[in-house]
């Protein structure tokens, strides 16, 4: 197997060996996949080879083999890395986590590599990070095959209520809690459903979007803990530590 020049970002690196390196990859077209990128970590005049082999980077990669991990051949980028500081950073690296964690090696997963793409460029820019995270999480449910409506009953096929409460059942979506009087770690309001419906992850549905959605990757994810969403937790507490106590909280 031979692909030339395959549009691709790195998830993970680590060293492998002496001078190699081992790349967890998300490809356009192959989907993720395993990588050996020999002599990448040998210093020479020029730097070390692998200097361009960073995550929020996009690349062109060429590899070959036939086993489950493949040789690295050549790399170019092509376009201007993504500088993440801070919370956009942690926020990267739990993209990257969450893809590593969910994707199957070898599932191609074109539009969702297009949504990664455009979700680095918002990182990168002034968006909210919360809102383009949860934007994230959505799509990448869907592409996965764990998609569902924001503004059906996934039980009675009925139009959400604004006024009314909804619960998330894995079978069925969202489905009608008549027994909800208010929010709760598992009672989402309908008007903030709707809301996130047509586009809105953000304003008065934000702490709805993330609840909602904390709820249904924690059961896709299992029980190891998110090492990102630790880095998040730790690096906001200390930004809001700097910041004093006028500017905390």
């Amino acid at each position: 197997m031979r692909v030339a020049l395959q549009p691709a970002y790195i998830l993970h690196s680590r060293a492998y060996r002496d001078s190699s390196a081992l790349l967890e990859v998300f490809t356009a077209e192959h989907g993720r996949i395993s990588l050996v990128a020999r002599g990448a970590r040998r210093k020479g005049r020029g730097g070390t080879p692998g200097a361009r082999l960073q995550p929020f980077t996009p690349l062109l990669l060429s590899f070959s083999g036939r086993s489950e991990l493949k040789a690295l051949g050549a790399s170019e980028t092509v376009g201007r890395p993504r500088v993440l500081h801070a919370q956009r950073l942690f926020s990267g690296m739990y993209l990257n986590e969450l893809l590593m964690r969910l994707l199957h090696r070898h599932d191609p997963h074109p539009r969702l590599f297009a949504c990664y793409d455009a979700t680095l460029d918002a990182l990168a820019g002034i968006e909210p990070v919360d809102d383009v995270l949860r934007q994230f999480e959505f799509n990448l449910l869907g592409e996965l095959g764990y998609g569902f409506s924001l503004d059906l009953d996934g039980l009675t096929g009925e139009a959400l209520c604004p006024e009314c409460w909804y619960y998330y059942h894995p079978d069925w979506g969202l489905v009608r809690d008549d027994a909800a009087t208010g929010p709760s770690p598992r009672a989402f309001c309908g008007a903030d459903l709707l809301a996130m419906a047509a586009g809105g992850f953000g304003g008065p549905a934000r702490a709805t979007a993330k609840r909602l959605l904390r709820l249904v990757l924690s059961m896709h994810l299992g029980d190891s803990p998110l090492h990102s969403r630790e880095l998040f937790r730790s690096g906001g507490a200390a930004e809001r530590s700097a910041a004093g106590p006028e500017r905390a909280g």
